[in-house]
């Protein structure tokens, strides 16, 4: 999946909230980002949606129990209901992705 491009990691974002906000070290930083990302869980395992504006929407979304088969074996499985997270990019993500 990797193919040589670069991927932007957890401590990335620790350390670009430190150099924008100089007088934080990097536990601060950290503390600072698990905060949002523990509000986001909050607000989406209560079913509430989170905007992030110029970036997108994230949305919980409840899929229904559905009857399939186990692909080996035939045998007929049941899988219960499931929720899970839906990305909706932002236009302006959008566009600033398409001109790069």
């Amino acid at each position: 999946m990797n193919s040589g491009k670069k991927q932007m990691k957890r401590s990335d974002i620790v350390r670009t909230i430190q150099v924008q906000f100089k007088r934080l070290n990097q536990a601060d930083a950290d503390a600072m980002l698990n905060t949002i990302i523990n509000e986001m869980h909050d607000t989406l395992a209560a079913g509430e949606r989170v905007e992030i504006r110029g970036f997108g929407t994230l949305r919980s979304r409840l899929h229904a129990p559905k009857a399939t088969t186990h692909p080996r074996t035939g045998k007929p499985l049941r899988l219960p209901a499931r929720r899970n997270v839906h990305f909706r990019p932002s236009p302006e993500l959008t566009k600033k992705m398409n001109d790069s």
